[in-house]
C-alpha cells in the first residue's frame, strides 16, 4: 500500500479475480462530499483493471491522488498497453485524471456515452480517440470479457453508464450501489458498519432520481447473474449484494409512488448547480415529496413537458448566458415557459457559475404566467458554503411541507375520532435538542423521548423526516439534549416553535454556552445531556434515533420536567 500519512490518503489494490484488479483511493479524513455535509467515515475512489486479450482501465481517480494513483497504475501495467479508458461518468472525482492517462496512453480510447464524450471534450482540452456506446453496447477484450454497457442516465450524472463484463460477472457501477465509507475493507463483509451509510448515501444522491434507478435496475434485469458490484465509492458488495440492491429497489419504489412531485431543472457541469439541486432535492424528498432532475443542457422537450404536467412545482437553476450549449438551453427554457401553469410553484436559485441569467428576470416572466414563490430565491455571491448547502435544503424542505400541506389536513381528518383522542393521552416530557456540525446547528422542540438502556445510559428521540435538524443527526453525530422545567419553560418553547425561514439563526436572543462536544446548551433548561447518536431506525414518518450519554447536569435538583399533554394523537 503506498501512503501519504500527513494528508492519510493512500492506494490499495488488490486481485479481485484472475485478471481483474481493483485500485482504490482511501481518502481516510474527508469530512464533506458534495451535499452530505458530515461523511462520518471519509471516502474511497475506485477504479479498477480488466486484462483480456485488451486491457481496459475503469475510471481513474481524484486529482488529490494525482502521484499516488499514477505511481500505483504504473507499478501494475505499463499504461501504454492499456487499449480502453471506460469513463462511467465525468464527475471529477473519477474522471480527474482522464488526461494525464491521456498522456501516458496517447493511443487509448476512451469509451463512454455520448454526453460523457461531450463533456470531456471541455474537460482535457486535447484530441482522443474514443468510441461512444449506448445501452446494450459491447466490446470485446478477448479470453471471455465482453464489457456490456447498461445506460443509467442521471444517476447521479446525466452521462452515467454501466459496465458489465461477462467472463467475471462483475458489474461496475461508479456512483450506483456506493457509500462514503473508509476502510481496508474490500467487500460489504461487516453490513452493521456500512448500512446507515449506504442508506445515507442513497438519501443524497439516488433518491431524487427514484424513476431512473428504477430504470437502470431494470435494465439490469437482462444480465446474467451478477456477482459483485464494483462500485465507485466505498467497500465492493459481494457478501450482502443481494440484499443491498434490494434496499435501492425498495425505497425506489417509495419515492416513485409519491402522489405530489418536483421538477427541478439544474446543468450539471456549470458552477455549483448539481450540488445545490441536490441540496435542495435532499430538502424535498426527506419532507416525503418526489423529485425528478432534469439536466436543461441534455433534457428532451417532450420529457421536459411531460413532467412539469404533472408536477406540483418547478425548481430552476440559474443557467449560463452563454454557453456552446446555449440553443439547448434556451430550447428548454421556453419549453419550461410554455408549459407551467399558474396552479404551480416555482423556486428559484443561482449556481454561480460566473455569468448566471439573471433571477429577476426569469422570476418577472413566471409571475406574468400567475405561478406561486416555491421559496424566496437563493441568491450566492460567493463560492457555496455549508451554510448555504443546508439554506437549500431548508428552502427544498419547506416547499414540501407547503405542496403537503392540503394532504395533512385530509389525513388528520381520516383518523378515527376515539382512537385520536386516546393516542392524544400519550404524554412525554418537554426538550430541545441542539446540534453543531462544523459551521452548521440547528435546534428542534421533542417530546417523544424515552430512555432505553442503563448500561451504557441511552435514550430514543423520535425526528419528524422533514425536520431540518435530522440532517445534523446521523450516526456518529454529537447534540445535545436540553430538558426543560415545569416553571419556566414557556420562553424556550415558544421561541422553538417558531416556524424558522431556510439558514435563519434559530439562537438569537437565547442564552447558550458551548458543550463539550461542540453543541449548545441552553442555559435557561432544567437539565441537559451531551449524547452521541447510536443507530437509526426508520418508523414511517420519523426515524427512531438510540443515542448514548457522555454527560450531563441538572441546573436544580429539585425541578421537576415540563410535561406536553396533547388532545390529540394524529399531530403535533
Amino acid at each position: 500500500m503506498v501512503t501519504t500519512p500527513l494528508k492519510r490518503l493512500s492506494i490499495q489494490t488488490q486481485e479481485l479475480v484472475k485478471h481483474t484488479r481493483a485500485i482504490r483511493s482511501l481518502d481516510w479524513d474527508r469530512d464533506r462530499f458534495d451535499i452530505e455535509f458530515g461523511l462520518q467515515n471519509g471516502t474511497t475512489y475506485n477504479s479498477y483493471l480488466i486484462e483480456g486479450q485488451q486491457i481496459a482501465l475503469v475510471d481513474t481517480s481524484h486529482e488529490k491522488f494525482r502521484s499516488l494513483y499514477l505511481e500505483q497504475l504504473q507499478q501494475l501495467i505499463d499504461p501504454s498497453r492499456i487499449n480502453y479508458l471506460v469513463i462511467s461518468h465525468t464527475e471529477p472525482d473519477h474522471s480527474g485524471l482522464v488526461k494525464d492517462i491521456l498522456n501516458l496512453a496517447p493511443e487509448i480510447t476512451v469509451v463512454a456515452s455520448k454526453v460523457a464524450i461531450a463533456f470531456l471534450e471541455d474537460f482535457v482540452h486535447q484530441p482522443f480517440k474514443r468510441q461512444i456506446v449506448k445501452n446494450g453496447d459491447r466490446i470485446d477484450l478477448g479470453n471471455g470479457h465482453i464489457l456490456e454497457f447498461v445506460s443509467a442516465p442521471n444517476l447521479h450524472w446525466p452521462d452515467t453508464m454501466l459496465t458489465y463484463d461477462h467472463a467475471t460477472k462483475i458489474l461496475y457501477t461508479c456512483d450506483v450501489f456506493g457509500m462514503h465509507y473508509c476502510s481496508e475493507s474490500f467487500f460489504d463483509e461487516y453490513l452493521k458498519d456500512i448500512e446507515a451509510d449506504y442508506r445515507f448515501y442513497y438519501e443524497c444522491l439516488m433518491a431524487p432520481n427514484a424513476r431512473s434507478v428504477l430504470a437502470a435496475m431494470k435494465r439490469m434485469q437482462a444480465l446474467p447473474e451478477i456477482e459483485i458490484v464494483a462500485n465507485g465509492h466505498g467497500p465492493l458488495l459481494k457478501y450482502h449484494l443481494k440484499d443491498l440492491l434490494e434496499r435501492y429497489q425498495s425505497w425506489s419504489q417509495a419515492q416513485n409512488n409519491k402522489e405530489k412531485l418536483v421538477c427541478l431543472f439544474y446543468i450539471s457541469d456549470y458552477g455549483y448547480s448539481d450540488r445545490l439541486s441536490q441540496a435542495i432535492s435532499k430538502g424535498i424528498t426527506k419532507a416525503g415529496v418526489g423529485v425528478e432532475m432534469i439536466d436543461l443542457k441534455s433534457a428532451d422537450p417532450q420529457e421536459i413537458n411531460e413532467l412539469i404536467g404533472r408536477s406540483n412545482a418547478i425548481v430552476l437553476g440559474m443557467p449560463p448566458i452563454a454557453s456552446q450549449y446555449q440553443k439547448e438551453i434556451a430550447s428548454n427554457l421556453g419549453t419550461i415557459l410554455a408549459s407551467v401553469n399558474n396552479k404551480q410553484s416555482v423556486g428559484l436559485f443561482e449556481s454561480y457559475g460566473g455569468d448566471d441569467e439573471p433571477i429577476d428576470t426569469l422570476s418577472a416572466r413566471f409571475r406574468e404566467i400567475g405561478t406561486r414563490d416555491g421559496f424566496e430565491s437563493i441568491r450566492i455571491k460567493s463560492e457555496p458554503t455549508e451554510e448555504i448547502y443546508q439554506l437549500c435544503e431548508e428552502a427544498g424542505t419547506d416547499l414540501a411541507q407547503a405542496i403537503n400541506q392540503e394532504q395533512k389536513v385530509q389525513a388528520r381528518k381520516s383518523l378515527d375520532p376515539d382512537l385520536d383522542k386516546a393516542l392524544g393521552r400519550l404524554s412525554g416530557g418537554l426538550y430541545i435538542i441542539t446540534a453543531k456540525k462544523g459551521n452548521l446547528s440547528g435546534a428542534m422542540l421533542a417530546s417523544w423521548v424515552v430512555q432505553a438502556s442503563f448500561n451504557p445510559p441511552g435514550f430514543t428521540i423520535a425526528v419528524a423526516k422533514d425536520r431540518a435538524i435530522e440532517s445534523l443527526m446521523q450516526v456518529g453525530d454529537d447534540f445535545v439534549l436540553n430538558i426543560l422545567g415545569q416553571d419556566n419553560y414557556q420562553a424556550l418553547m415558544k421561541h422553538f416553535l417558531k416556524r424558522f425561514p431556510p439558514g435563519a439563526d434559530r439562537f438569537a436572543g437565547i442564552n447558550t454556552q458551548i458543550g463539550s462536544n461542540g453543541s449548545p446548551i441552553l442555559s435557561d433548561s432544567l437539565a441537559y445531556l451531551e449524547c452521541q447518536v447510536i443507530s437509526r431506525m426508520e418508523c414511517s414518518d420519523h426515524w427512531i434515533i438510540y443515542n448514548q450519554v457522555q454527560q450531563g447536569r441538572v441546573s436544580n435538583p429539585d425541578g421537576l420536567t415540563a410535561i406536553h399533554h396533547r388532545k390529540v394523537g394524529n399531530y403535533y
